[in-house]
């Protein structure tokens, strides 16, 4: 390496040079005048020409050397050193980098001309200190439409997006696009119009629930988003069909007993059989499972009953007007869906909360006076109920007809019958108020799940929705499901329980329901229907029998 002089009108430009694009006509005029008040500070670097030429190529300082001449320098100093191997391609790029980011135009193509002179990704990201990743993304860009770079060379960017949707189209698609497209002189380019018209639908493996077995047997070949994250399986294929087709396979190989597979219903949701109620708790063994494709093509399921017959209403009349009402902080869905919750979280209470002697000895005497608790005469079959709790009292008798139990077994067995018995679904089994003090008394309010779902926070209204914000960060939007949205991703990381799911019930309703079972003297019933009534003892004294009994129990 060593410095001369020379004019700078015999220096050559480096067609390896990264810097395409014209640059800012204001930042030439500057270096301009700084030229002609001080002079170059920093000498032009410049080499030998390598294919037996005497002159001098320049390898960083391309407008400093057309600032000297513009400047009608005679001579300037110049850095002569040794001619790289890849022309100084690399060299160029990193100077002009250091300097001054490059158009994103310029840097595409660079890169290009650099794997052309032999170097290769590794080489390119460990010199310009960018992953593989970058640089496999920039390749991708630089096959774009050599006429829609120089637009974008201009100024004339489109945005991320749009740029990716464009870049993984092919040049032929391009071509074709562009045509149609293609601005005026003076006029930027539609760039949404580009992309629109260069868009497919794209299924993404992350979705796929088939292996690789299934995905070869259909031709799926996965492409890379390479703008995705990179933490992210950005996977995809647009061969819709064989996506589809090949999750259609998966989920009949894979149907659960008792399972359907059924299509997607206008609401987003799958097309149950009629009359099918969805379960939102736990699910029992008798209950079916539907399997269908969203409209990502990912496979869902959902769990759902079948309900007993109901008994014929009267109809009312059609003609009768009906009073528009306002919609409800929670639809009906939403309380069927709070119902489980509640049922699911008291049952998960009585098995696990610890519970004293007494109150689940009084808790038991409640459950019995629940409003879904039912008893069969002598001449009714064996109820299902029965059949459940049978079992349960023949294990607290021994052979002999005698109570043989311990207090551990005894309370296992009377939570079991609480479990049985106390429920808060909105059928035929509900327990009424009953079931709500029992949640209250045990801490079942603990045991509620995260209600922060899309699913539960759609059956909310626009005021139950903004009531949800409250201590929390989130802002209610302009758009119901805008706020929705910003709820949902909220209560990922944190637990959510409507008010409304609470078990404590209100002051009115356990006023209401004392009132109605206020326990009332019969003082004037005639002690004849006493005695017509009582149960026959076989002639023993009832004092006699209720000591018995009392023995037994201790």
């Amino acid at each position: 390496m060593h410095i001369m002089k020379i004019d700078p009108r015999a220096l050559k430009d480096n067609p390896d040079d990264a810097r395409r694009s014209k640059s800012n006509p204001q930042a030439d005029a500057l270096m301009l005048a700084t030229i002609k008040a001080v002079g170059i500070i920093q000498p032009p670097v410049v080499s030998q020409e390598t294919d037996g030429g005497n002159g001098f190529i320049v390898q960083a300082g391309h407008r400093r050397t057309k600032g000297a001449i513009a400047a009608e320098l005679e001579e300037i100093e110049v850095i002569v050193q040794d001619p790289a191997d890849d022309g100084g391609a690399m060299r160029s790029m990193v100077e002009n980098i250091a300097r001054e980011p490059l158009n994103p135009v310029d840097q595409w193509r660079a890169i290009e001309r650099l794997v052309a002179l032999g170097w290769t990704e590794e080489g390119i990201g460990a010199a310009l200190s960018l992953p593989v990743r970058q640089i496999k993304k920039l390749r991708l860009l630089a096959n774009v439409l050599p006429a829609m770079l120089d637009q974008m060379a201009k100024g004339d960017m489109p945005d991320e997006r749009q740029l990716r949707t464009i870049a993984s189209a092919s040049i032929d698609e391009q071509k074709e696009v562009w045509k149609a497209h293609k601005p005026k002189k003076n006029e930027t380019t539609p760039w949404w119009s580009v992309a629109n018209g260069l868009s497919k639908t794209r299924m993404f493996a992350r979705d796929a629930s088939f292996d690789d077995e299934l995905a070869k047997a259909y031709g799926i070949a996965w492409v890379e988003d390479l703008f995705a994250p990179a933490d992210q399986d950005s996977r995809y294929t647009t061969d819709v069909e064989a996506f589809l087709g090949a999750q259609q396979e998966w989920m009949s190989n894979n149907l659960p007993k008792n399972g359907i597979i059924t299509e997607l219903s206008t609401w987003n949701g799958p097309e149950l059989p009629k009359k099918a109620e969805h379960v939102y708790g736990k699910p029992k063994k008798s209950d079916c499972t539907a399997m269908y494709l969203d409209r990502d093509g990912k496979v869902q399921s959902v769990v759902y009953r079948m309900p007993e017959p109901k008994a014929a209403t009267g109809k009312t009349d059609e003609g009768a007007p009906v009073a528009s009402a306002p919609r409800p902080d929670v639809t009906q869905k939403g309380q069927d869906m709070i119902g489980d919750f509640r049922t699911d979280a008291l049952h998960e209470a009585l098995g696990r909360a610890p519970i004293e002697d007494d109150t689940l000895m009084a808790l038991l005497v409640m459950a019995f006076a629940s409003q879904n608790v039912r008893v069969d005469t002598g001449t009714s079959s064996v109820s299902y109920f029965h059949s459940r709790i049978a079992p349960l009292a023949a294990s607290i008798v021994d052979e002999n007809g005698q109570l043989a139990f311990d207090k551990d077994a005894l309370r296992v067995i009377a939570r079991s019958i609480l479990i049985e018995v106390l429920s808060c679904r909105r059928n035929m089994s509900n327990s009424g108020i009953i079931s709500r003090i029992a949640g209250t008394v045990v801490g079942a309010d603990n045991y509620l799940p995260n209600m922060g779902s899309e699913e539960f926070l759609n059956c909310l209204s626009r005021k139950a929705l903004e009531a949800a914000c409250t201590d929390t960060s989130v802002q209610p939007r302009n758009k119901v499901r805008d706020t929705r949205s910003a709820l949902v991703e909220h209560f990922k990381d944190e637990r959510f329980v409507h008010v409304s799911a609470l078990f404590a019930p209100e002051a009115n309703e356990i006023a209401d329901w004392k009132a109605r079972n206020e326990i009332v003297e019969e003082d004037d019933v005639e002690e004849t229907e006493d005695h017509d009534d009582a149960p026959d003892l076989g002639g023993a004294d009832p004092d006699a029998v209720s000591e018995g009994f009392r023995e037994a129990a201790e």
